[in-house]
């Protein structure tokens, strides 16, 4: 396949930024900011700049505020300091000539006494998520939270806001919100974690409300079309009980047409690690990205862990605009390089991907074809 043939390599209008190619760099959890206060360090900024090459760079999920903490060496973006190291890193991406947003995310529920000074985590409702936290000291089971009031609520939608601004003052390109997995928001979806029956509990339309007003206090802050989201909704194993439901499908239906009405970046879907037969989804087993292609109008990112040909054959088929790479980028920081070059990928070492050194994180080198990643 000649590198014109390849899809993945094509230039792309993303709102008002032009992406050199179609290759995103996912967000991933590395665990390397190794200091008290959660701050990004030069070995971070090296590691991005390093992937610069992609179309654009999803930054690991980051804290809003203090209390939506759920993992060790994450760092935030809700102090000063915070702002100043993230400087480091979009300065350092933007001096190779790449793009970078900030996924900005809240644990809730799935956090853990040990991240927050031996206070309970506070969820949707009073119901343990049943998964588990990284703490200082291991792995630990999640705890039944405590039910977040409405204004405590409101604070949240306004830490959101005010995480974005940051976002902005330490030279993002644009923001995603981490609604996927077991975050908060999913926790607030989740029919099996949120039972409340105020304004954010019970019918579809409330459960789903947080997610549109930070939405909408977000964009306050940014034009639309430099704001995405990243949502799992078949999201099964690892997450506890914030499992797909016979609610799944009206819900992201309800969602999807009003997403479409904001002008975002884009929206990115993580497909199904696993068989959905015999799920309260099964339906979207054979056709899951055109699914949501069908009842979203804006611009699709598909992530699933595909590989060149797989995401090269997606975009041709015209089921998504860009698929994002996750794992590929840890062993392979010239990875849009080494499709152009048709090179082997490299085998990242899963020993290392928490570490919180350069080991594995900063010393994968470059294809041996005379390119740099940089």
């Amino acid at each position: 396949m000649k590198n014109q043939m390849q899809p993945l390599l094509e230039k792309y209008q993303l709102g008002d930024l032009k992406l050199k190619n179609r290759v995103i760099m996912a967000s991933m959890t590395r665990g390397r900011a190794t200091n008290a206060e959660l701050v990004p360090t030069p070995l971070m900024a090296e590691y991005y700049a390093q992937r610069a090459s992609a179309g654009l760079i999803l930054s690991e999920g980051t804290w809003i505020n203090s209390s939506s903490i759920g993992f060790i060496n994450v760092p935030g973006l809700y102090t000063q300091a915070q702002v100043e190291g993230w400087k480091l890193v979009t300065r350092a991406v933007h001096k190779k000539g790449g793009l970078i947003f900030s996924q900005l995310g809240h644990i809730g529920a799935a956090s853990h006494p040990d991240h927050l000074n031996g206070e309970l985590p506070a969820g949707p409702s009073a119901i343990n998520p049943q998964t588990k936290s990284f703490t200082p000291n291991g792995f630990k089971d999640t705890l039944t939270p405590r039910e977040l009031t409405v204004a405590e609520i409101k604070q949240i939608i306004q830490d959101y806001r005010q995480a974005a601004a940051n976002a902005k003052a330490a030279g993002f390109d644009g923001i995603e919100i981490h609604a996927h997995a077991g975050m908060l928001i999913p926790q607030f979806l989740s029919l099996a974690t949120n039972q409340r029956t105020d304004e954010y509990g019970g019918r579809i339309e409330n459960r789903a409300r947080l997610v549109f007003d930070i939405l909408d206090a977000i964009t306050e802050v940014w034009n639309s079309n430099r704001v995405g989201i990243k949502f799992n909704p078949v999201a099964i194993s690892n997450v506890g009980i914030v499992r797909p439901d016979e609610e799944t499908i009206p819900l992201f239906r309800y969602m999807l047409r009003k997403l479409s009405n904001y002008n975002l970046a884009y929206l990115q879907l993580e497909g199904p690690a696993e068989d959905l037969t015999g799920t309260p989804v099964a339906a979207l087993q054979q056709n899951y990205f055109g699914h949501f292609r069908e009842n979203y109008q804006g611009t699709l990112m598909a992530n699933l862990g595909f590989t060149q040909e797989s995401g090269n054959a997606i975009l041709s088929e015209g089921i998504a605009d860009l698929v994002s790479f996750g794992t590929a980028f840890i062993a392979n920081p010239d990875l849009v390089e080494r499709f152009e070059n048709h090179q082997p990928l490299s085998d990242s070492d899963r020993d290392t991907y928490y570490t919180g050194g350069e080991k594995g994180y900063t010393d994968y080198p470059a294809a041996n074809y005379g390119g740099s990643a940089g």
